[in-house]
């Protein structure tokens, strides 16, 4: 199997996204040099941070961002990657890392369905696809959980969050989002999905609308927590 596998990568090489450094066999989409590079979360630091995103709107139940976010670093190379290039596969592994994750470190987490964070369908139109639906999908290969794009839905067009300070972002969001058939949500445990959270405005936005239309706990997950 290993030499079918070198032959394949003789012919098709893979590289980094990030480095464009030649991957090995035993490396999977991301070379071990810019693995190593990524900073994972810790208790202490979530703690914080969700007392100061989401703790005094009692929407989000709880939340997991895997990594932390750093403009110039590899990760930040593989995110843009993901979300202007097209990269479905590095996507779903995205999530899977951030599924096993959360198998291992969510286990009071009871989720009946995945929600990725929707884009309106003139942002996705001009972008070709939503990365958060292919990162909620690697997490539903890990979990199990049904991964449900037909649901919550963004209504309104948004303008770009990325140069907004937290009160814009939270006005930019303000009724952006509508639920499709509320029966199925009725009483349910949802997992929200994004690729990097950053004020948690969209997420808080989401989760307000889905509690609205009778959603029981709603928790949050990201690849990425932006400080």
């Amino acid at each position: 199997m290993k030499a079918l596998l070198a032959i394949f990568d003789f012919i098709l090489p893979r590289f980094c996204p990030s480095c464009k450094k030649k991957l090995t066999i035993e490396e999977k989409f991301i070379c071990e040099s810019c693995r190593n590079t990524f900073i994972y979360s810790d208790e202490k630091l979530l703690q914080a941070e969700y007392e100061r995103k989401f703790s005094g709107s009692k929407i989000i139940a709880d939340f997991f961002p895997l990594l932390i976010f750093e403009k110039d670093s590899p990760l930040q190379s593989i995110i843009h990657q993901v979300k202007y290039q097209k990269k479905f596969l590095l996507a779903v592994e995205l999530g899977r890392m951030l599924g096993v994750s959360l198998k291992e470190k969510k286990t009071d987490w009871t989720i009946d369905l995945i929600f990725p964070v929707p884009l309106h369908s003139l942002k996705k139109a001009e972008r070709g696809f939503n990365q958060s639906f292919y990162i909620a999908k690697g997490i539903g290969k890990v979990t199990g959980f049904p991964v449900s794009q037909s649901i919550l839905k963004r209504k309104r067009y948004t303008e770009s969050q990325t140069k907004k300070n937290m009160i814009e972002r939270a006005e930019n969001m303000a009724e952006a989002f509508s639920v499709w058939k509320p029966n199925k949500i009725n009483g349910k445990n949802i997992l929200l999905v994004d690729d990097v959270l950053t004020t948690g405005a969209t997420i808080r936005e989401c989760g307000k609308v889905l509690k609205a239309y009778g959603a029981a706990n709603i928790y949050a997950a990201s690849i990425a927590l932006a400080e």
